[in-house]
């Protein structure tokens, strides 16, 4: 598997114009495996292929922050044998890669509700973030049985605990320590969110973090997405005009004076 060995600093590029901040729905892998007349297991065993070339690709361009939506609250609603075989390859990514991540120095956070995972699941996902927790090349936020919606709802839940305690005002809350009670709160805004398969839709991914995201969809299914297909979306991200509900200077009127 020369591919999961190699050196994740391997060609390494950073670049000064790459967004902070990347989130990916990695999306298609049943169809990608479909379309070839394979298992849908196939299809994500693949996507965890892509997944490291991904992790690799976002550091040599300079990504501070890859937030990837692994398993989403909805995803229980599928059949009982694809979930058990989504959860082996989590256990299998993450005790086959994590030496190699943690030498890269990549950091592994995971957001998401743990309260109905089993033990053993969450043992592994504590042990790769405490095993990680020194790294600052690359943190990889790692959405699993995460919705953006659930995660808003407990953050307005964990304010007005706060509130009916006397600890805070309501006039306290804002926007800043709203965000403070989210799951990302140590992380910037995505500035880019890619979806692969074609699909335009965010499916209750980072939500309230995406407001000023720019959005990039992509006609590929997650498993043939690689380094080249990740440099083009950085692109089209570097061709974009941010305004964030603001006006650019070429879009401002030009004001007339007497001659």
């Amino acid at each position: 598997m020369k591919d999961k060995q190699a050196s994740f600093a391997e060609g390494a590029s950073s670049d000064l114009s790459a967004p902070l901040h990347v989130g990916v729905i990695m999306d298609g892998n049943g169809r990608w495996a479909a379309q070839r007349g394979l298992p849908r297991f196939e299809g994500h065993r693949r996507g965890v292929e892509a997944l490291r070339r991904t992790v690799r690709a976002a550091a040599d361009f300079g990504v501070r922050y890859l937030t990837v939506y692994s398993f989403s609250s909805e995803n229980w609603s599928r059949p009982p044998a694809e979930i058990t075989e989504l959860m082996g390859l989590l256990k299998f990514f993450i005790r086959s890669d994590l030496r190699t991540l943690e030498a890269e120095g990549v950091r592994v956070r995971v957001i998401g509700d743990r309260d109905n995972l089993k033990s053993d699941i969450v043992a592994l996902l504590e042990e790769a973030e405490a095993r990680t927790r020194n790294n600052s090349k690359l943190d990889l936020i790692v959405a699993f049985n995460y919705g953006s919606r659930q995660e808003i709802v407990a953050a307005a839940r964990d304010l007005a605990r706060e509130v009916a305690a006397g600890r805070i005002s309501p006039d306290d809350i804002d926007e800043s320590l709203f965000a403070s009670r989210l799951g990302t709160r140590f992380a910037p805004d995505p500035d880019l969110i890619i979806r692969t398969s074609g699909e335009m839709r965010l499916s209750n991914f980072l939500m309230w973090q995406s407001a000023y995201s720019e959005l990039v969809f992509l006609p590929i299914y997650w498993p043939d997405f690689d380094r080249q297909a990740f440099q083009s979306a950085l692109e089209t991200f570097r061709a974009r005009e941010r305004r964030f509900g603001g006006v650019v200077e070429s879009e401002k009127p030009k004001v007339m004076t007497a001659s």
